[in-house]
């Protein structure tokens, strides 16, 4: 099962293979990573997804928090919460269909932030299902390069 799990930590020198040797040193993979600033510049958020049955989230949980510097652990499976992925999809389309890539975009309220004489590079950011859906759209109108963030997330509510 996939799960989402969102750690606090110091900004400190270190962390981030602290966190990443943890998961290797324990056989566990890390699906998709990111990490990014807080309002607190003393202070880190990490996204990690990661795929384990219930047991084994609850000791990857446990050796998370464990971790010098780690201030807090959530795993967001079962709870409310909204995740956001950025995907940049370069497209060398035939030039008749250069007008049904742009509509696509438009469709997925992309943005086309590179155009030149042969591609375009369009930025769209949503759900994972979002970035699927038009990835597999663009593929046959000569889609030659997707590079994909993991989710970033946030709680809902309070």
């Amino acid at each position: 099962m996939r799960h989402t799990i969102s750690i606090t930590v110091r900004n400190e020198f270190g962390v981030l293979s602290r966190v990443a040797g943890m998961f290797s040193g324990r056989g566990y993979n890390i699906d998709s990573l990111n990490v990014a600033p807080t309002l607190d510049e003393k202070v880190s958020h990490m996204t990690i997804v990661t795929h384990g049955d219930d047991d084994t989230i609850e000791q990857i949980t446990k050796q998370l928090h464990k971790l010098i510097d780690v201030m807090t652990v959530k795993d967001h499976t079962g709870t409310e919460f909204v995740a956001r992925e950025l995907a940049m999809l370069k497209v060398s389309p035939s030039p008749e269909s250069r007008p049904e890539v742009m509509r696509i975009a438009e469709i997925f309220r992309g943005k086309i932030v590179d155009v030149s004489a042969k591609s375009f590079v369009i930025e769209v950011t949503g759900s994972r299902q979002k970035i699927d859906a038009i990835t597999r759209l663009l593929e046959p109108l000569g889609l030659t390069n997707l590079v994909q963030t993991g989710p970033l997330v946030v709680g809902r509510g309070s």
